[in-house]
């Protein structure tokens, strides 16, 4: 069976939700558990320890720490350990609801880039109303990026579609403030211009509103505003259901309504619930990171071991990697370590 090392003390409710998401997980015979963290926190809450390993590491990275800092004095944290075991042939793959700013440095750190990839991102898988989800790549793990960045993380993200969604010819748009060709900033059309030269079935921009429409199946952009267009969604979602509850609780002929209706909004609560899809693969590095949300409850834990399984059985880093010796203009020279463009 899989074997996959879990940070046991990253996330908002470490360590019982992480506990409680690897104890679901081997229920169902998912993969076997290295869970990382204080043995005499994490030992008393497992109530079935079949399929568990504890590896004991007393040090953490705070969920507000710095990733720099982290980086320079917390090498022997939980995080940073699961992703010694994986680079030693221990383990698989690694899930964490940690700091995903330590977590992505340290899998750089430790793990290093795939053979090509300059900057690892991070690939959200976001509902639309076609049924599916749709891809935002970068999701917050680069502020600042190249338009050669950017062009990375569309065959990143193709590769993605195709392999662990199954979508044969997978739709790629860069996210800009309109779907013109003249609008956009410096880094959108100078992305443009090379993803056009991608072979990829590349359908030009897209705006905010096409991620949640299933416009296309990969949604290209910085970091920056990858992560805002993400914490916008999530807000949105968040705050929709509120509304709707104070909505039908204001009066006794919605809430007799609701009966009726009811099973259409669980299926709609469900299908824009992040624990469902469990996390999101850190893409570019030397293995195999699933970094979840901070509020990850158990069920989003399970399901990022899930997640992290099915990255591990498809070999989607060895795809990447052949992905991107096909495209030799995307290579750097060691030289003057710099991108250039044939």
């Amino acid at each position: 069976m899989i074997k996959i090392a879990v940070d046991g003390m990253g996330g908002d409710f470490a360590p019982r939700a992480v506990v409680e998401g690897v104890e679901l997980a081997c229920s169902e015979k998912i993969a076997d558990i290295v869970l990382l963290g204080d043995e005499n926190v994490l030992k008393p809450l497992i109530k079935n320890p079949e399929g568990i390993e504890i590896y004991h590491t007393p040090t953490y990275v705070e969920m507000d720490e710095s990733p720099s800092n982290a980086l320079r004095r917390k090498k022997d944290s939980s995080v940073n350990k699961a992703f010694e075991l994986m680079k030693a042939g221990k383990v698989q793959a690694v899930v964490t609801a940690g700091n995903s700013g330590a977590a992505m440095a340290f899998a750089i750190f430790t793990l290093g880039r795939l053979e090509s990839v300059d900057r690892p991102a991070i690939a959200t898988l976001n509902p639309n109303v076609k049924g599916g989800v749709t891809i935002l790549i970068d999701s917050g793990g680069n502020v600042d990026c190249k338009p050669i960045n950017l062009a990375q993380f569309a065959l990143m993200g193709d590769v993605f579609a195709r392999c662990v969604l199954g979508i044969d010819t997978p739709k790629v748009g860069i996210l800009s403030n309109a779907e013109e060709e003249t609008k956009g900033n410096e880094l959108t059309r100078e992305a443009h211009a090379m993803v056009k030269k991608l072979g990829l079935g590349y359908i030009g921009y897209v705006e905010g509103t096409d991620v949640h429409k299933g416009t296309a199946d990969v949604v290209v952009s910085d970091g920056f505003v990858g992560n805002v267009a993400l914490k916008i969604s999530e807000g949105v979602a968040d705050a929709l259901i509120v509304l709707l509850k104070e909505g039908i609780e204001k009066k006794v002929r919605r809430k007799i309504g609701y009966l009726f209706i009811k099973d259409v909004f669980k299926e709609i609560a469900k299908k824009i619930d992040y624990s469902e899809t469990g996390g999101a693969p850190l893409l570019g590095v030397d293995g195999v990171c699933i970094i979840c949300h901070g509020k990850s409850n158990g069920k989003a834990i399970k399901n990022a071991i899930a997640l992290a399984k099915g990255f591990v059985e498809k070999n989607l880093n060895e795809v990447i990697k052949e992905t991107m010796r096909s495209h030799q203009s995307l290579q750097k020279t060691k030289e003057k370590k710099k991108w250039i463009i044939f």
